[in-house]
């Protein structure tokens, strides 16, 4: 955890095991980072979206862009909490309701506590939440939903 969370190389983790009595190469080390790294990454992942549920304030913000991948245009769908952290990413073809039920579907699944998203203007938000069935207009015209 010290090796993704603060800029160390893996020789540095090695001399900090090795100061500790563990004889190991940056090559085990590397080995070890690769095999349990997403592990422990999903391990604090999952944790820190409990402890955001409690909070409650916990928002996510929507919005798309366009990019073009090998020449054609698609659209990124992202949704973002109140921190920062990206929590999904869809890449879809077409700018319509069933790619944003896609990507709200997605997040359902994976963050199912109660919360706000907040959206833009985009008419397949709205049609994407009113299909899900709880759908509430905010004081500055933006569409959230409150699931629950």
């Amino acid at each position: 955890m010290l090796y993704i969370r603060f800029p160390i190389s893996l020789r540095d983790v090695e001399e900090l095991l090795h100061e500790r009595g563990i004889d190991a190469s940056h090559k085990t080390v590397r080995y070890w980072r690769n095999r349990l790294g997403p592990v422990f990454a999903s391990e604090i992942r999952r944790k820190r979206v409990q402890r955001l549920c409690a909070f409650s304030k916990w928002k996510w913000h929507v919005d798309g862009v366009f990019v073009k991948m090998n020449g054609k245009r698609h659209y990124l769908w992202r949704a973002v909490d109140h921190e920062g952290e990206v929590l999904e990413a869809v890449v879809t073809k077409r700018r319509n309701k069933a790619a944003a039920l896609k990507l709200f579907k997605k997040l359902m699944k994976r963050y199912s506590c109660d919360k706000e998203i907040v959206t833009g203007r985009c008419a397949s938000y709205k049609a994407a939440l009113r299909e899900l069935g709880s759908l509430k207009k905010t004081k500055d015209g933006q569409v959230a939903q409150q699931s629950g």
